[in-house]
């Protein structure tokens, strides 16, 4: 038996050219931007319109980052803080996600403790760092742990509100159908959560980084954090800035990533 194959309208064929050449137009339009960023960065402290010492310049970054590179340095620190913020990053989501469970199927749960999850997201974490290095020393497990108490607050609240906004009619049907809790959680809330759930790796996904680095401020020996630290401390305004430019594209590869499993979720449901 033959295949059959698909075949949109003319009109619809005609739409996904548009969308297709609107993304092409954007896309060139976001590197066009940067490049034109950089170039007019590179003038002004070519120029010495300001002072190149202050600003630093593109090429002096890269400059410092191919000598870190020859040096073997720069993926040791990478490493580390890349290791850091994944691990922090995993036990904050993980961790988010099962509080919240837990608050959604306890209601007297949940409002014992709503005041106090609300309090320690207002609290400055750095504030803990003096007392987070008597804990656990002054290495990895203290960042990591600086990186969990950054992200997995803001993780319990809004898988908190993505499990609490689930379509409350659809609920009464399942009760109305003798559905128990754990039913209506695997049926209808964990599914109906899915766009949320998304959400909150796409913020934890900040607030891991935020966090790792705050922890390497605190404590560190190595790592993207130390590096701006030491720099600064040194008046390597350069290492500074190299470091902050590897820092963005971490992230933004991080935040690629969680972009692209919502897309193979999305379209697997």
């Amino acid at each position: 038996m033959k295949k059959t194959k698909n075949l949109c309208s003319p009109a619809h064929a005609l739409y996904l050219k548009r969308r297709r050449r609107e993304n092409i137009a954007v896309q060139a339009a976001r590197a066009g931007l940067l490049l034109l960023l950089l170039g007019v960065w590179e003038l002004v402290a070519r120029l010495e319109l300001a002072d190149p010492f202050i600003i630093s310049s593109p090429s002096r970054i890269a400059k410092v980052i191919g000598s870190l590179a020859a040096d073997g340095s720069l993926f040791y620190h990478i490493g580390t803080t890349l290791w850091e913020t994944l691990a922090g990053f995993a036990v904050a989501v993980i961790a988010g996600t099962a509080i919240a469970l837990l608050l959604w199927w306890s209601e007297r749960a949940r409002r014992v403790l709503e005041p106090y999850i609300v309090v320690l997201n207002a609290l400055p974490k750095i504030a803990l760092g003096p007392v987070i290095i008597v804990w656990f020393g002054a290495g990895a497990p203290s960042i990591v742990f600086m990186t969990v108490l950054v992200s997995i607050i803001v993780a319990t609240m809004h898988m908190l509100e993505g499990f609490l906004s689930t379509d409350k009619n659809k609920m009464l049907l399942l009760a109305s159908m003798g559905a128990g809790r754990r039913q209506m959680l695997t049926k209808l809330v964990l599914p109906s959560a899915l766009p949320a759930f998304i959400g909150m790796l796409k913020i934890s996904v900040g607030m891991a980084w935020i966090g790792s680095i705050m922890g390497e401020y605190i404590a560190s020996k190595a790592g993207l954090g130390y590096l701006i630290v030491y720099g600064g401390q040194v008046f390597r305004l350069d290492l500074v800035m190299a470091a902050t430019a590897i820092l963005c594209l971490l992230a933004a590869g991080m935040y690629a990533l969680v972009a692209l499993a919502e897309k193979l979720l999305l379209r697997r449901r």
